[in-house]
């Protein structure tokens, strides 16, 4: 790093405390809901690039800014702006992404087509967030396949054994964890390629949040509860993948999972953080709420300062 990016880093670092300890400070207060910060003193990075799926994107919950990604702008990368003051920031986060949309273009459900979300960086970026990894597995289409559901009426109907915690399996080995592994080194070359366009950018992988608690919640929500365990399970291994990556690599991983915890889709609408099939919040099914990007927000802002 540069002497001049040793100064930067220095002076961010006193603001970046100052907004995550009012983070901390509010969280305290209430110990059920996400934390509503104040903005910070000042801004601890002059420029922010957001890269990532549907998970950072925020699809559903307003305002959406941005139809063809889905995107909100109250999703956690304008609440980390909007706290540390950014001006210069850049949100390319896009619903359904995979990695290979980093580096290219995404066509998208309408048929717009989406710039690559390495475009975004610049050699001056000085901080960027990455959420993506789900839809290279497969996550959205594995919880689809583990819904006991009549199709004709979209009601829980409960098969006569678990869905998709026996279907992936062949000879032994889990696909879904072969999948995982295979992919986890792709993490690494992500942070290799916002290093080369951004050399001096504080890099954070950001996790994926508890999905459903382990047994789940049948008929609740409609996943039987080995397939719910099963779910869960993958989720937390392809977090374990990313962290292990990022250690790897030298950067930050913000963990979403343990702050999750009771806040997953079995649980009642005000203490939700991520919807269930038949969301009770604006939010796309599966996916976090506006509480669960505050949450995000806050992990991320306390993993800045640390």
């Amino acid at each position: 790093m540069t002497t001049a990016a040793c100064r930067r880093r220095r002076r961010r670092l006193g603001a970046v405390a100052a907004a995550s300890l009012t983070v901390l400070a509010t969280a305290c207060t209430d110990p059920g809901s996400p934390a509503d910060s104040d903005p910070a003193p000042g801004p601890a990075y002059s420029s922010y690039v957001a890269l990532g799926d549907s998970f950072t994107a925020g699809p559903m919950i307003p305002p959406q800014i941005d139809s063809a990604c889905a995107r909100s702008g109250s999703n956690y990368p304008h609440a980390v702006a909007g706290t540390l003051g950014i001006d210069n920031f850049r949100d390319a986060s896009c619903s359904s992404a995979t990695t290979a949309n980093l580096a290219g273009p995404q066509v998208v459900s309408s048929g717009v087509t989406v710039a690559a979300q390495y475009d975004a960086l610049t050699p001056d970026t000085e901080l960027v967030t990455v959420g993506i990894g789900g839809n290279d597995i497969g996550l959205v289409a594995l919880a689809g396949s583990c819904l006991a559901l009549d199709r004709s009426s979209g009601r829980a109907a409960a098969p006569a054994g678990p869905l998709c915690a026996t279907a992936n399996v062949r000879d032994g080995r889990d696909l879904v964890d072969r999948a995982i592994d295979d992919f986890a080194p792709t993490y690494g070359a992500i942070v290799q390629e916002i290093r080369n366009r951004a050399p001096d950018a504080r890099i954070l992988l950001v996790g994926y949040p508890t999905g459903i608690r382990d047994g789940g919640c049948y008929p609740d929500q409609p996943i039987l509860p080995d397939d719910a365990t099963y779910l869960q399970a993958k989720i937390d291994r392809l977090n374990a993948a990313m962290e292990q990556q990022a250690d790897a690599a030298g950067v930050d991983y913000v963990d979403l999972r343990e702050s999750t915890v009771g806040h997953d889709a079995c649980q009642p609408s005000a203490q939700r953080w991520t919807e269930g099939l038949f969301p009770s919040q604006p939010a796309a099914p599966l996916h976090p709420n506006a509480d669960g990007h505050r949450n995000a927000a806050e992990q991320v802002l306390v993993t800045i300062a640390e």
